[in-house]
């Protein structure tokens, strides 16, 4: 896996709109501007590419202009880290224009850089993944950056810094509190505090006991069961499949999967239904272990844990549940590709190489 290199002070960061053009529109204003603050608060200048804020009903009827955006960011040797605005649901259109442009996989291969994003980005996140670049599922602009509370939250200040050279992490650590989701992200909730709870849970383990490690590879189960089955929109499973972006089973042995649920907090009985497709495809026969992010919210969570092991039902994977990264705030950044090591006894999780380039 070819790896990027860590931001310094100074490097310019773009930020595209892959999936809901929602950052374009003046409902969202104030989160734009909060976000460039606090990107230059890190010491970086964020880079608005050409389409990025032209609005949903725009974005939403020309996925060319969003994959354009993502070619123009790698051509551009100024832009040293890619931020994703927010997720969606239909980033895999997206795909045909970016796997048939042989200077957009060129540049993406030798001039590899920081991509960081979640939800609906899982798509893009596994395209890099098959081109072979390391790329980070973790914040993203509206949702992290542009926090309307007064201050960064502190675990994700932490995540974003470590993007930063000198910063890098080789330890995820379980965050001492968690946060509910807002309702209200109008102008008028700028400067008021998430509900912050402490976390009562740590990381649970499911089942499994000593140590076990692979490379990391995952995502939101949501967007992995609809390339599969292609429920939500009747094209994206065949387009998927016509680009090979789901991983093959081969590919899947030995690694780390993650997972995590999405703000639509399925039901126990629509988890089980996912769960059973990835089961149906052979993953869970041939990873090394598995990594369950935290229910926003902490919704369905006991439920949760019994249709993973009953679902899963076997005894001999292992599987570390209530991890801080996917929909849940706060949010971690997972290295696709990056080998880490648990240790089940002492519930941590360390990355066993560097995340980025070493000059």
């Amino acid at each position: 896996m070819r790896k990027p290199h860590a931001l310094k002070k100074g490097d310019k960061v773009a930020v595209i709109s892959l999936s809901s053009g929602i950052l374009g529109e003046e409902s969202c204003a104030h989160q734009l501007n909060l976000g460039t603050k606090r990107l230059e608060e890190l010491g970086l200048e964020a880079v608005f590419m050409t389409n990025t804020l032209k609005g949903t009903e725009y974005l939403r009827d020309h996925p060319e202009a969003r994959a354009q955006d993502l070619k123009d960011a790698f051509q551009d040797t100024t832009i040293k880290g890619i931020i994703a605005a927010i997720g969606g649901d239909d980033t895999y259109r997206l795909l045909p224009y970016l796997f048939e442009d042989t200077a957009f996989i060129h540049n993406v291969q030798e001039n590899s850089k920081l991509f960081t994003g979640f939800s609906d980005s899982t798509i893009n996140h596994l395209m890099f993944y098959k081109l072979g670049m390391v790329s980070f599922y973790g914040p993203s602009f509206i949702t992290d950056i542009a926090e309307l509370a007064t201050e960064l939250l502190p675990y994700t200040k932490k995540t974003l810094q470590s993007y930063l050279k000198g910063h890098e992490q080789n330890e995820i650590y379980s965050s001492p509190f968690w946060y509910e989701e807002r309702s209200d992200f109008s102008k008028q909730a700028l400067g008021k505090q998430r509900v912050q709870h402490t976390e009562k849970h740590g990381y649970e383990v499911l089942q499994g006991t000593g140590v076990f490690s692979g490379s990391l590879l995952g995502g939101c189960i949501e967007s992995f069961c609809d390339l599969l089955v292609g429920e939500r929109y009747p094209d994206e499973a065949e387009i998927c499949k016509k680009y090979q972006l789901f991983p093959s089973l081969n590919e899947w042995k030995g690694k780390i999967l993650f997972l995590e649920t999405s703000e639509e907090k399925p039901t126990p009985g629509g988890l089980k239904k996912m769960l059973e497709t990835l089961k149906e495809n052979g993953i869970f026969s041939v990873i090394n272990g598995l990594i369950i992010g935290k229910p926003q919210d902490e919704a369905y969570y006991e439920e949760y844990k019994n249709i993973y092991l009953n679902v899963i039902d076997d005894e001999k994977l292992p599987i570390l549940y209530n991890v801080n990264f996917g929909h849940a705030y706060p949010r971690c950044a997972l290295p696709y590709g990056i080998k880490a090591t648990l240790n089940l006894n002492e519930k941590t999780i360390l990355l066993d190489e560097p995340y980025f380039q070493k000059n």
